[in-house]
């Protein structure tokens, strides 16, 4: 195994168990995600707002103004402008990339370290560690991954062990953090055999892997939904791109 890279690439500046019901409704969205979601310095983002549900995640994520949040392989940075708006100047967040994902995605990398300059996104911070060794500078209360828990066990990630990986967001966390893991569903039974072909992954082999690390099952949301999605075909499919039948899974550490 190679020893730990965690660089921070750029200075932070930093002046009760739920229900396992289905994510809240958009009324039930706290004040303070439906601010967040409106902040003008997202104005660009607010197109996809409705297709991907970004209060509604947030609200189930259970993310809280002060709390120190990892957006895990943060893409364009969609979910982590919204995650510093609400955890606001008293919290953090950790753009998290592991170097193996980084290496095929350098634009995205580029973007994050670009956000984090951004004097409004001053709570804000990128880190980039090896995929087989997450870790985090301190215990966060949340752990967020959006379409890419599937990432983990293939080849260009160094075929991590996602139990391993499990086990070590598990100790990311403060007692009480969530794990929450948004990924495209595949085919009931398949388990982890179309991860690196379909860019998929069977909802049923994450909860078991993430369980047998130590946490609890939280509860699930169907907002990303899509039962017309044949869970068959690359998410990339035309067809089906940009609206991919998604499970929502969140995961509580005991404390």
């Amino acid at each position: 195994m190679r020893p730990t890279v965690l660089a921070v690439l750029v200075a932070l500046a930093f002046p009760v168990t739920a229900s396992l019901a289905a994510s809240p409704a958009s009324s039930d969205v706290p004040a303070y995600v439906t601010s967040a979601v409106n902040d003008p310095a997202r104005k660009d983002d607010a197109a996809n707002d409705a297709r991907r549900k970004v209060g509604e995640l947030a609200a189930f994520a259970q993310i809280k103004p002060g709390q120190s949040v990892v957006d895990l392989i943060p893409g364009s940075g969609y979910f982590t402008r919204v995650f510093s708006a609400i955890v606001g100047p008293k919290g953090r967040v950790y753009a998290v990339w592991p170097n193996e994902y980084g290496k095929e995605a350098q634009s995205d990398v580029q973007a994050s370290k670009a956000l984090v300059a951004n004097p409004h996104y001053a709570n804000v911070g990128v880190l980039m560690v090896a995929a087989k060794e997450f870790k985090t500078p301190e215990k966060v209360d949340v752990v967020f991954t959006s379409q890419n828990y599937h990432d983990y066990p293939d080849k260009f990630m160094g075929n991590v062990d996602p139990v391993v990986f499990d086990k070590q967001v598990f100790d990311s966390l403060k007692p009480g953090g969530v794990f929450v893991v948004v990924d495209h569903v595949a085919e009931a039974g398949s388990g982890m055999r179309d991860t690196d072909t379909l860019h998929r992954i069977d909802p049923a082999i994450v909860r078991k892997q993430v369980e047998s690390a130590g946490f609890v099952f939280d509860g699930e949301s169907d907002v990303l939904r899509n039962p017309a999605d044949p869970h068959n075909i690359k998410v990339f499919d035309k067809s089906i791109r940009g609206h991919t039948d998604q499970f929502v899974y969140r995961f509580r550490k005991p404390g």
